[in-house]
């Protein structure tokens, strides 16, 4: 899958030294002139459907698995691939690991009937995570609103948003 782009979330990485290594999926997915994000009322930020691919898991299941848990529906094929990201930070959790990589895989879906029940992880009930069809210039809006007048860091914020813009210079929307 083609790069989009490398992101380093903090100075002095040591790219060198003992990594702890992440997949994560994501989905886009399109209806109409609305793409399906997942909105964040306590922050007030759109992030696309996924996250983490489990061990032994193939892409597909991991998407197939995380739509149905945040957005309540059914994915039924995968169209197409956008490309994938890499952000690498200084390691803060994991013990033993100095290097944080993740690679996030950016996937085109279809979903078939409406947004259902979701099934979310605790940090994500915390955060109000909430599926909602969005035009995608607002989603951007939204974003780079909160990167310029919040306290708030997110690593993904940057991330999503850099996503967006890719696919708005590739889609028509007319």
């Amino acid at each position: 899958m083609k790069l989009l782009k490398t992101i380093y979330h903090d100075k002095n990485i040591n790219l060198e030294g003992k990594t702890f290594f992440r997949e994560a999926v994501r989905g886009i997915i399109f209806c109409a002139r609305k793409i399906l994000m997942i909105y964040s009322p306590i922050y007030g930020d759109y992030k696309f459907p996924g996250g983490g691919v489990h061990a032994e898991e193939r892409h597909i299941e991991a998407l197939r698995r995380e739509i149905i848990e945040e957005c309540g529906a059914e994915m039924t094929e995968v169209t197409g691939e956008l490309g994938k990201t890499q952000e690498y930070a200084i390691n803060q959790k994991e013990e033993d690991y100095e290097t944080f990589k993740m690679t996030s895989y950016y996937y085109f879906c279809e979903i078939k009937g409406k947004l259902g029940a979701q099934n979310l992880d605790d940090y994500e009930e915390k955060l109000g995570y909430k599926p909602e069809w969005v035009d995608i210039d607002i989603a951007i809006e939204k974003n780079k609103q909160i990167e310029v007048n919040s306290n708030s860091f997110s690593t993904w914020r940057n991330r999503e948003t850099f996503v967006l813009e890719e696919l708005k210079k590739k889609m028509s929307f007319t």
